[in-house]
């Protein structure tokens, strides 16, 4: 007689796997994932996006108050370089004037350098380079040490011309010459140079 143990038989059977998930729920539960996955990835992207535009918003606000800053800084600076310019034409034209009036400062100069003892001008004028001298002195002799010292004067060519004279009498005062001398400039350039005897200008008047 055979015997067949059921018993064994029955172990030896796998037993089924249980499952929380059915399979039919497994694609809805991926797809479910899928969904919130792409969601968050989208709400991550949408997140730097805005990130990204809040930083470069600043930036240019930034840049915007900097090109503020330089505009003024541009501006100070034009203003600055217009005074300077302004500044400098008046100092090159105070310049002009100064190289200008070196000439009749040492003709006045040279004039008063030759004018001897007891003889003072009463007059001093310029055309070009021709000078017209007038003048009193006590005596003749002193008019003709004052053309002498012209003519020895760098600053002035020979002859010196003296164009008129005149002697008046007075009884308080003595004799007295009134005279008038034209001298034409050399070189507005030379150097002064002594002369003897110097008198007291009474009145000098230089026209250009």
């Amino acid at each position: 007689m055979i015997r067949i143990n059921l018993l064994a038989a029955d172990r030896a059977l796998p037993k089924p796997q249980r499952t929380f998930i059915a399979p039919a729920q497994r694609v809805t539960v991926g797809a479910g994932l899928m969904v919130v996955l792409t969601a968050a990835g989208i709400g991550w992207w949408y997140w730097s996006l805005q990130s990204e535009s809040g930083r470069v918003d600043a930036e240019i606000a930034r840049a915007e108050t900097e090109t503020q800053q330089l505009r003024s800084v541009l501006s100070q600076v034009q203003k600055f370089e217009t005074r300077k310019a302004q500044l400098q034409q008046r100092v090159t034209l105070i310049e002009q004037l100064r190289k200008g009036q070196t000439a009749p400062v040492h003709l006045l100069d040279e004039v008063s350098r030759s004018m001897p003892d007891r003889l003072w001008l009463t007059g001093l004028s310029q055309q070009g380079t021709s000078l017209t001298i007038d003048g009193q002195t006590t005596s003749l002799t002193s008019l003709s040490d004052f053309v002498t010292n012209l003519e020895g004067s760098s600053w002035f060519k020979r002859p010196v011309e003296i164009i008129d004279s005149q002697v008046d009498h007075n009884e308080q005062t003595g004799e007295l010459v009134r005279f008038t001398v034209r001298a034409t400039i050399n070189d507005a350039t030379a150097p002064a140079v002594a002369s003897a005897g110097r008198g007291a200008p009474a009145k000098q008047e230089l026209k250009p």
